[in-house]
């Protein structure tokens, strides 16, 4: 099984090449990873003592941050790798300050796990959530290298658990120990014989409480916003956009304020949009020397500044609940106290299905539940109110994930 994986993975080296041709994100995929081996020799020397955080993309980043910050701070003589596999995540994140070294991960074949652990010789190895690759799981087994996945997650459909998965399962043996999110994940676990797990929870919480503690004002929205009632919408996709829109265009009352953050800025998606609304609307690149005031829609055709936003809401609509997998973070909003709008599918997020159930977040199909839910909203504020401190007691209810993880291992 291992031979066939591997020429999988020779294969599929030469087809991503291939597709670099044709496909921007491809060719940042493929190109990304020509230098790696170089940036580890130039950075990581042979007496560095070295921790390492593999994310998939962005959100396992987001995810283990509160980890990486805490080992960071309580050894800080120790430099931190963070790897990338996708160019979602190494290309936003590429120049944070909380690493020393962050290249994307190279391939898994025997070679480059061999070539990768050369240089950077980890003394811990955390993967965060999931993403399994077997020939560096194997690779840091031989080595004895303390292995562990934190704010892991698992389900009944993946691999590890079906008459077949015998190759991953036995791939799961690097890890020294598996912190869990959640019951079924640690049963799961438990089935296909592994004890060494602890149900930690969700590092992510910590990570939206901290922002609390943090300087959250934008002067440019707090002068949009102008102490008007506001819906913030974040990470919206098309057709979260459209049911969006008409309630815009069709909405009375004229004191009501919409951000929009769309999770594709792309200019041509910006100005359809953009096109689409027949309310006064200024986007954040033209926001200077303008008196944003005087318009109803702010869409912020930028990056990085969703989470200060949240802050400004009295109501929050989070996209990609009619796409798959489905909904965006709820809970960076959810920690503001602000109730919660999304779309229909958001089974596969444990705490989007939490707050469902416990009525802070209201999950609508259509455009006339869409509407319905809004008006609930803006009209009624005590069911306004009742619903943002469900979902700010949820998030303080269930932070400490970080703490218990790291009082573990260290």
């Amino acid at each position: 099984m291992l031979f066939i994986y591997n020429l999988v993975v020779l294969l599929a080296s030469q087809i991503l090449k291939l597709l670099a041709l044709f496909s921007p994100k491809m060719k940042l995929f493929v190109d990304g990873r020509k230098s790696v081996f170089q940036t580890l020799k130039n950075k990581i020397h042979p007496e560095d003592k070295v921790f390492w955080f593999h994310a998939a993309s962005l959100g396992e980043y987001e995810q283990g941050l509160p980890v990486i910050e805490k080992v960071k701070s309580e050894f800080p003589h120790h430099k931190i790798v963070v790897t990338f596999f996708s160019p979602s995540g190494y290309e936003v994140r590429k120049n944070n300050t909380v690493a020393d070294v962050t290249v994307y991960l190279p391939l898994d074949s025997k070679a480059n796990a061999k070539q990768f652990l050369n240089l950077v010789h980890p003394d811990k190895v955390f993967f965060i959530k999931y993403e399994f690759w077997p020939n560096y799981l194997n690779e840091l087994k031989n080595r004895t290298i303390s292995t562990y996945l934190i704010s892991g997650i698992f389900r009944e459909n993946q691999v590890f658990f079906k008459w077949y998965g015998g190759f991953y399962r036995n791939a799961l043996n690097a890890f020294n120990y598996f912190f869990v999110q959640n019951e079924k994940s640690k049963s799961l676990l438990e089935s296909i014989g592994f004890s060494n797990i602890k149900v930690s929870g969700d590092t992510r919480f910590d990570r939206v409480a901290a922002i609390l503690e943090k300087d959250n004002s934008l002067d440019f929205i707090e002068q949009f916003k102008n102490n008007q009632k506001t819906i913030v919408v974040g990470s919206s996709w098309p057709k979260d956009e459209e049911l969006l829109v008409q309630f815009i265009n069709d909405y009375a009352d004229e004191k009501l304020k919409f951000i929009i953050a769309p999770h594709n800025i792309k200019p041509d998606q910006i100005q359809n949009l953009r096109k689409s609304i027949t309310k006064s609307t200024v986007l954040f690149s033209e926001k200077n020397n303008i008196d944003v005031s005087k318009h109803n829609v702010f869409i912020i055709d930028t990056i990085g500044i969703l989470t200060k936003i949240y802050s400004y809401a009295d109501v929050a609509y989070v996209g990609g609940g009619f796409g798959n997998p489905g909904v965006h973070n709820i809970l960076e909003p959810a920690t503001f106290g602000i109730p919660i709008v999304i779309g229909p599918n958001y089974s596969h997020f444990a705490e989007a299905s939490a707050l469902v159930g416990l009525q802070g977040c209201m999950s609508i199909k259509n455009q006339l539940e869409l509407n319905e839910a809004f008006d609930l909203l803006l009209q009624n504020e005590d069911e306004r109110t009742e619903k943002g401190h469900i979902c700010e007691t949820f998030v303080q209810m269930n932070k400490g994930a970080t703490n218990t993880i790291f009082k573990s291992i260290f």
